[in-house]
């Protein structure tokens, strides 16, 4: 709050930050949300998903969820873009200062299966990641269509919540 402007959590980092931040509890799920999912923009006027299809694709791999009613119990937060399969994607503070990225739009091409087959080389019990692989077969290609919105992601946060909107003199600021 006092030497950085706006923060980008990404999964378990944007879980601990709704609790540490907003009270939000974080909820096992039955079993692990591994795969690409679909996601819908519900704002697409906000300026995080500005240029963002419709609907996208982004990777999730976590044993945990927040809850969408949860963070639109608090008036200062927004579910930017919600999966009815993955829950939320993108949650924001309407200040622009925090976001909360449930997904992993950083992975590269080979990540999900990097832990996918570390996992069954660990004799854990693991499903294939959703419609990673041709067909669901670890056996096929990798489908690496998620990169697009994930670099605008990115670009989005850093020129219209970094670049363009931090002050010079963070000391000027209020520590909200």
């Amino acid at each position: 709050r006092t030497n950085v402007y706006s923060t980008f959590h990404i999964c378990w980092g944007a879980q601990a930050a709704l609790y540490y931040h907003f009270g939000i509890p974080k909820y096992p799920l039955e079993q692990k949300l591994s795969g690409i999912y679909s996601h819908k923009v519900l704002n697409p006027y906000h300026p995080l998903v500005r240029g963002f299809d419709d609907a996208y694709l982004a990777p999730h791999s976590r044993y945990t969820q927040v809850r969408k009613e949860d963070i639109e119990a608090h008036p200062e937060l927004s579910v930017l873009t919600y999966s009815e399969k993955a829950g939320v994607h993108i949650a924001a503070k309407n200040n622009g200062r925090q976001f909360f990225v449930m997904g992993h739009a950083e992975y590269d091409r080979e990540t999900l299966a990097g832990e996918y087959f570390r996992d069954v080389n660990k004799n854990l019990p693991i499903e294939i990641p959703r419609h990673y692989f041709q067909n669901d077969d670890p056996k096929q290609e990798i489908l690496y269509r998620w990169r697009g919105h994930a670099s605008l992601l990115f670009s989005n946060w850093l020129n219209y919540f970094v670049y363009q909107t931090t002050p010079y003199d963070l000391s000027s600021l209020s520590h909200v």
